[in-house]
C-alpha cells in the first residue's frame, strides 16, 4: 500500500496541488487538507506518513511571511507535530513553509518548540520578489529529504527568502550539527559567497535549505514540486542526458523511500 501524504493548506497556499502532485509522482497517495480540518481533530496526523507544508503565501503573510501559520501549529499541535517525528515520519516546508517551520521551532529543532526563536527568513537583500533558476548543493548530513543528492537545479520565487541566524554562535551550531543541507551555488558548482544571482536573497552562509537533527524535518526556500518534469526546466530542449524526470522529484522520492524502508506507519 502506498504511504499516505498529508498536504497541508490553509487561506493563501498556492502550491499544494502541485505538491500533492509531486507526492504522487514520487509513490505516495497524497490528499490535501486543510488546516481547520486537523485543528478540529488533531488525531488525523496519524493517518499520515509524511507531511508537507507547501508554497504560497498563508493568511496573505500578514504580520511577517508564515507567521500566523506557525502560531496555529505552534500553540495547538506541538505534541502532535512532535510525535508525528519521533514516530519517524518526514516533514517537509517549501517556500512559505520553510518559512512556517522556522517559526514553530521545528526547525533546525534545537531546544524544542517553546525555545527562543534563533532563526528567520527576511525580506531579499534587493528589497524585491525574485523568481529565477538557481543551482544549488547538498551538503553532508542527515536529511533524508537530500540523501544521495548532490547538485540539483530549482527554482524560487520568494520576497522573504534570506535565511539568518541571530547571532554567529546560532550561525556556527547549524554547521557544526551538519544541519544545513542545501547551499545556493554558481553554475559551476562553485560558492557563491553571497553574490546575486546565484544567492538571489543574501542569505547567510548561502543557506538554501536546513533539516532538525534527525534529518526528517527539512525546509528550503526553492521549489522542488515545479520541477518534477523534465520539460518544465527553461533550457531541458537542449538537454544531451536522457533524464526523463525534472531533479526536485528525487527529493520526495526520498521521502517515500524512507517511509517504506523504515516500515513507518499509522
Amino acid at each position: 500500500m502506498k504511504p499516505a501524504a498529508l498536504v497541508l493548506r490553509t487561506s493563501g497556499i498556492n502550491c499544494d496541488v502541485e505538491t500533492a502532485y509531486a507526492f504522487d509522482l514520487a509513490g505516495a497517495r497524497p490528499e490535501i487538507v486543510h488546516l481547520n480540518r486537523i485543528l478540529e481533530a488533531p488525531a488525523l496526523l496519524k493517518r499520515y506518513q509524511m507531511l508537507a507544508i507547501p508554497g504560497g503565501f498563508s493568511y496573505g503573510d500578514d504580520v511577517a511571511a508564515g507567521r500566523i501559520f506557525a502560531n496555529q501549529l505552534q500553540h495547538h499541535l506541538a505534541d502532535d507535530l512532535r510525535a508525528f517525528v519521533a514516530a519517524g515520519k518526514p516533514i517537509i516546508g517549501i517556500c512559505n513553509g520553510f518559512q512556517v517551520l522556522v517559526k514553530t521551532r521545528l526547525l533546525p529543532g534545537l531546544g524544542g518548540l517553546r525555545a527562543k526563536q534563533q532563526y528567520t527568513l527576511g525580506h531579499n537583500d534587493r528589497g524585491r520578489f525574485e523568481a529565477r533558476w538557481v543551482a544549488l548543493a547538498t551538503c553532508p548530513g542527515p536529511c533524508v529529504w537530500t540523501a544521495g543528492l548532490q547538485r540539483l537545479s530549482l527554482p524560487v520565487a520568494h520576497g522573504e527568502g534570506k535565511f539568518m541566524a541571530a547571532d554567529d554562535q546560532a550561525r556556527q551550531i547549524l554547521w557544526e550539527q551538519r544541519l544545513v543541507s542545501l547551499l545556493y551555488v554558481c553554475d559551476d558548482g562553485s560558492p557563491a559567497q553571497g553574490r546575486f544571482p546565484a544567492n538571489p536573497n543574501g542569505s547567510t552562509d548561502d543557506i538554501a535549505g536546513i533539516c532538525d537533527p534527525t534529518g526528517l524535518v527539512f525546509g528550503l526556500m526553492p521549489h522542488p514540486e515545479r520541477y518534477i518534469d523534465r520539460t518544465q526546466h527553461y533550457s531541458w530542449t537542449r538537454f544531451t542526458c536522457d533524464m526523463d524526470e525534472g531533479q526536485g522529484l528525487a527529493i520526495f522520492r526520498n521521502a517515500v523511500r524512507h517511509v517504506a524502508g523504515m516500515g513507518v506507519g499509522v
